[in-house]
């Protein structure tokens, strides 16, 4: 009786211990929940991360219904992926995605040419009825416009609770109405940034492009600044003139951001144009994402390496691009087992490191070994020989360097190495390689060959020629020439909506539209893309001193 007692004693214990742990874990649980939830995104943040990234408060995912075609949810189902960060809408083909800023939902209708002071975009029929809160909710919710009439197929069906529905609405209101700086009622202000770093031979043929091409923009004016009020009532349209501002950086890139911050308080600007790096332009671009500044096609060689950011729009990755072609093309080539060693030679303080690092890590999956040989005495023909001198013939070599340094090369390389160059930074064809070297070398070049890109050239040379302008950097100079190009058609597009996320849209829209891009055999750029060029081929030189490249193999997108 005593042992049976002793047990149930025993029983008890432990059925109080385990409800104890139970409810310190449910105590737990509940803790970790509410810390979880205890700061979820409200009002216009959570309408923001709603519009843009399809996510609801607590990080629940959108999820909306296509009818017979399924659903979608989370980025999938983002309202931006149609209408644009902007909410004016596009087109793709025959559809027509309509504007869904608030000054075209709830636009009270009116007929006369004073009513239409805005951008009359693809998709507004400016004579329809605004929208109110309820008939808008009907729309997302349901399906149904304005007028009682299904709308397309394409618009999905949302399902929100009214707290959520509200909150976007609100959105949508505000949504791009704001004031911009750097837009007066005569005036559009823009600016371009060169680093210390900066080439000044480059920096002077570029800003010789720049401010020639203002100056013609502004005696394109005539009449003055006055509105021209449309006879259709389509639009107000602003004919202003176009001012420039240098913005010469000092100092390390640490100071950079904070020298940027000042000048755009003390001259606001719409956008950046063009403008000019050295061995990094990351500074640059962290502003411009920061501060919501688009930053058109800058003249870098070693750009941000990212598609996930907005507001900076670059012609191609520079010597990143090189990396990945030279990549592409070691895996192919290089297909039986075994280590294979790659030496790279580049200058300390340039940009040869970051490009040699990232072959490095494109080649290490496949096995390969990386050594670097660093050059830190200028002008040192002795120096750069050891450099080279250290390859064995198994080794594939990779030059990272300038003219100046290349043309201190020994008179031949050992014989059965494999070579290449970057041709960035060798200046392509005019590469100063010692002849038995121009021989043996393959190039990266990540652009149309000059016999191809012969009559696109012919543009941009003869305006130089024309307005006197010495052409120092042909490349820099062309590519400013052709962003400043981009920057008047997208402008053009726009009407009078400054709106400097509707500027960036308008030149994903039209650069795949262009036929004469300079340097590139085509442009083009998709939501989500940051690079308008994307390949590149791998050349090597005529024999017998010509120095005209051939083609190595096809064009490359890697």
């Amino acid at each position: 009786m005593a042992g049976n007692l002793e047990i149930a004693q025993r029983l008890s214990v432990r059925r109080r211990l385990a409800g104890f742990i139970l409810l310190m874990m449910v105590m737990l649980l509940v803790l970790t929940v509410s810390n979880t939830l205890a700061d979820p995104l409200t009002g216009n943040d959570a309408a923001l991360q709603l519009y843009r990234k399809g996510m609801l408060p607590f990080g629940l995912m959108v999820r909306a219904e296509w009818g017979a075609n399924g659903s979608v949810k989370g980025a999938e189902a983002a309202c931006v992926n149609c209408h644009r960060r902007s909410g004016f809408g596009t087109t793709e083909g025959k559809f027509v995605i309509p504007p869904i800023a608030g000054r075209y939902l709830f636009r009270p209708h009116g007929n006369q040419p004073e009513d239409i002071d805005f951008r009359y975009g693809a998709g507004f029929i400016p004579k329809h009825q605004p929208y109110t809160d309820a008939t808008l909710a009907n729309a997302i919710r349901n399906g149904i416009g304005r007028d009682g009439k299904p709308l397309n197929a394409l618009m999905p069906r949302f399902v929100f609770d009214d707290v959520t529905m509200a909150a976007l609405i609100d959105y949508l209101k505000v949504l791009s109405s704001d004031g911009v700086l750097g837009v007066t009622d005569d005036t559009l202000h823009f600016a371009t940034i060169i680093t210390p770093d900066a080439d000044p031979v480059k920096r002077q043929g570029m800003l010789d492009v720049l401010e020639r091409f203002f100056r013609d923009k502004n005696e394109f004016i005539r009449g003055g600044f006055q509105r021209m009020k449309s006879d259709k009532g389509i639009m107000y349209r602003v004919s202003r003139k176009w001012q420039l501002h240098v913005w010469e950086l000092t100092g390390g890139p640490d100071v950079w951001e904070q020298q940027l911050h000042a000048r755009m308080i003390a001259e606001p600007v719409f956008a950046i144009v063009s403008g000019l790096g050295g061995t990094t332009w990351a500074p640059i671009h962290r502003f411009c994402e920061r501060e919501a500044i688009p930053c058109l096609l800058p003249n870098v060689e070693i750009p941000v390496n990212t598609e996930n950011d907005f507001y900076t729009i670059y012609f191609s990755r520079g010597v990143l691009l090189e990396a990945e072609l030279l990549a592409y093309r070691l895996r192919h080539k290089y297909v039986t087992p075994g280590r294979r060693r790659l030496v790279q030679v580049f200058r300390e303080g340039d940009i040869g490191p970051q490009a040699s690092a990232a072959l490095a890590d494109a080649l290490k999956i496949a096995g390969w070994q990386s050594t670097s040989r660093v050059l830190k005495l200028s002008d040192n023909a002795a120096e750069l020989a050891k450099a080279v001198d250290s390859v064995a013939a198994s080794d594939v070599l990779v030059l990272w360097l300038r003219p100046p340094d290349l043309a201190l090369l020994p008179s031949s390389p050992k014989p059965g190495e494999s070579l290449f160059l970057s041709g960035v930074m060798a200046q392509l064809e005019n590469a100063p390689l010692p002849p038995a070297w121009r021989e043996n070398a393959l190039m990266t070049y990540p652009f149309d060959l000059p016999e191809v890109r012969k009559v696109r050239m012919n543009f941009p040379l003869g305006w130089f020629k024309i307005r006197n302008i010495p052409v120092v950097s042909e490349r820099v100079q062309a590519d400013t020439y052709l962003a400043c190009q981009i920057l008047s058609e997208s402008l053009g597009d726009m009407l009078d909506s400054f709106v400097r996320d509707y500027l960036i849209e308008q030149v994903e829209a039209m650069l795949s539209r262009r036929l004469v891009n300079g340097y590139y055999p085509r442009l083009g750029l998709a939501p989500g893309q940051r690079f308008a060029s994307k390949g590149g081929y791998i050349v090597r030189f005529a024999q017998q001193g010509s120095m005209q490249p051939i083609v190595d193999g096809d064009w490359i997108v890697p």
